[in-house]
């Protein structure tokens, strides 16, 4: 139980082992019908709900093992209010940047906010992204709060971190794409950019957005125009707007929506929210 509480905790941990930890009836279920390796599923002993057992004999007729826990162990080791009565253990899926050549990609730059970066990269993977970049001091896509926020998206998008923001900017320029960013006021309307091709849209720190340096290597910034007196919109709110407008502008063309060809995330909209 030492483990599990390390891969909950530390982000060091998770890395070092290349796993991290899946939490709760649902989003186990899309990591064990994901069709990649789990490693192992971790059962509260006093749970017997059939859903749970259908779940774990599930998992071990695939080969997957199945570990009851004694009764109110599970509850020292997560560190949620209400504690799930099932957890797995998960192989991290990541790519490297250098094998993104094309598509639509969401860039989150020094987003520190686990709920932040869950919520984008559930809706970019909605609506259709070739891959969500994680650069500079972002947090961790498989903090289990990010994982929680992210629905399950962390299971079957591609996902790159890259140590710095500016290296990723001109990775992605010397790939041919046309990288924006945002900002609250000045930038091209959104809706007057073309978002079909190759093209990164930049989103940047909750509280500060892009740093200079990376600001000044963008091909032009778009702006999101409000009505009401607030400064500026969440990042979240913000990303959602910008990944569904390309979303809308990519239907219907050659390009397509860039997404993986894969059925996992069709269960989120046809099951509910899991989040």
């Amino acid at each position: 139980m030492k483990r599990l509480r390390r891969l909950l905790e530390k982000r060091s941990s998770r890395w070092d082992e290349g796993v991290y930890v899946v939490e709760g009836v649902e989003l186990v279920r899309l990591a064990v019908n994901g069709g990649q390796p789990v490693e192992a599923l971790y059962v509260d002993g006093n749970c017997h709900l059939d859903d749970v057992a259908h779940l774990c004999a599930q998992a071990r007729s695939t080969g997957i093992q199945v570990f009851p826990l004694a009764p109110g162990v599970l509850e020292k080791v997560t560190s949620t209010v209400s504690p799930q009565p099932l957890l797995a253990v998960v192989p991290m899926r990541t790519v490297a940047l250098d094998a993104v050549s094309s598509g639509l990609v969401v860039v989150l730059a020094d987003v520190r906010d686990p709920g932040n970066a869950g919520t984008l990269i559930r809706t970019a993977e909605a609506a259709g992204v070739s891959a969500i970049v994680l650069a500079g001091q972002c947090v961790d896509p498989f903090n289990p709060k990010t994982v929680r926020a992210s629905a399950g998206a962390v299971l079957w998008t591609q996902l790159c971190v890259s140590p710095e923001v500016p290296d990723t900017i001109r990775a992605l320029q010397r790939r041919d794409f046309r990288v924006f960013g945002t900002e609250a006021r000045g930038g091209v309307p959104y809706e007057e950019v073309d978002w079909t091709g190759s093209v990164a849209m930049v989103l940047g720190n909750e509280a500060h957005g892009l740093d200079a340096a990376s600001a000044e290597l963008l091909d032009g910034t778009v702006t999101i125009a409000m009505a009401g007196a607030a400064e500026s919109l969440n990042v979240g709110v913000a990303g959602a707007v910008l990944c569904f407008e390309a979303l809308k502008q990519r239907r219907g063309t050659t390009d397509g929506v860039d997404g993986l060809p894969y059925d996992g995330p069709n269960r989120i909209a046809e099951g509910g929210d899991c989040g």
